[in-house]
């Protein structure tokens, strides 16, 4: 994640997000990395995975993932980790941080 921090983001945003923060836990009802990324792998009720910008139909009411801790949750999702340089400060930096990585990336 580094690397692709160091290519894509301005040196203030990185020194900014690296200095003051050396770890996150994931924001409660948040659910910005369950709308904002396309994930192409299979997810229960959306077997062909989502787009961008789709809300995943796991994601609850309550912002938090219907499947977590389930085998059934994709790899990516329990592969993904809360960072401060995906996150931002807000649920509104989340959403436009992952969009922005996502167009980014594609």
């Amino acid at each position: 994640m580094a690397h692709l921090v160091s290519l894509l983001w301005p040196d203030y945003y990185r020194a900014r997000f690296f200095t003051e923060w050396q770890f996150m836990d994931c924001r409660p009802g948040c659910g910005a990395c369950c709308i904002a990324p396309s994930i192409s792998s299979s997810i229960p009720g959306m077997p062909h995975g989502k787009r961008a910008g789709e809300r995943c139909i796991q994601l609850g009411a309550d912002f938090l993932c219907l499947l977590f801790g389930d085998p059934r949750r994709p790899v990516v999702c329990s592969a993904f980790s809360a960072d401060p340089v995906c996150c931002g400060e807000t649920r509104e930096d989340a959403i436009r941080l992952l969009g922005w990585l996502e167009q980014a990336t594609a």
